[in-house]
């Protein structure tokens, strides 16, 4: 099974409803939270392989998805060795935010900017059994800040980045539109060169790939 489509608004309601100030209150730092920008840069999806790559796949994933985790953990080495490294394919990341924990992992993920963020969508997915374990909001920040922090960046512009609740609705307002578009109904899902696909194993993607890159 797959994860299935949550409303932006019910989104929000569990992003800011059931409190994203609280989890950060909830937090011990003495870093006073920066003043957001009033208008948030335009959403950007990150990338990773060859810009000019003969074959592109979109996934469609959430950072609190098992099955998601499941194939960064089990196909993404595979794929990344075989044909994102070799310059045969681009893949690039569309975030799918069910839960306010997976909203909270993007606004941390893109703090660090396009740099490292493919390094740490690799750390939430490889530790999501750790960080997103808890039912307390406040562990889960905490999580998350040491993620950040393990990539460099300090508390200062993880508490910013992660205390932005425009910047957040609009990547909220971003998820959805780029779901809807694409007919997405679940994660994850891939788009092989605009066509759709549900998760797979590495040897059934291996043939599609195969396949549009001899054409």
């Amino acid at each position: 099974m797959v994860k299935t489509f949550t409303t932006a608004a019910a989104t929000l309601a569990l992003t800011f409803g059931l409190g994203l100030g609280t989890a950060f209150a909830d937090t011990a730092t003495t870093t006073p939270a920066a003043t957001p920008a009033a208008t948030p840069a335009a959403v950007q999806d990150f990338g990773i392989g060859a810009t000019d790559a003969k074959v592109v796949i979109d996934e469609f994933a959430s950072f609190t998805c098992p099955h998601c985790a499941a194939f960064h953990e089990e196909v993404y080495p595979q794929l990344k060795a075989d044909y994102i490294d070799t310059g045969k394919v681009r893949l690039v990341y569309h975030e799918v935010y069910f839960d306010r924990y997976g909203l909270w992992a993007a606004m941390m993920a893109r703090c660090g900017g396009e740099m490292r963020y493919i390094g740490i969508v690799d750390t939430l997915f490889t530790t999501q059994r750790e960080w997103a374990a808890s039912d307390k909001p406040a562990e889960v920040v905490d999580n998350l800040k040491k993620i950040g922090r393990a990539a460099g960046m300090d508390d200062a512009s993880l508490d910013a980045c992660m205390k932005d609740e425009a910047s957040a609705k609009a990547l909220i307002d971003h998820y959805e539109t780029s779901f809807k578009a694409a007919g997405i109904e679940g994660t994850p899902t891939f788009l092989i060169n605009g066509e759709k696909h549900s998760n797979m194993a590495y040897a059934d993607m291996k043939a599609i790939i195969d396949t549009e890159l001899a054409k």
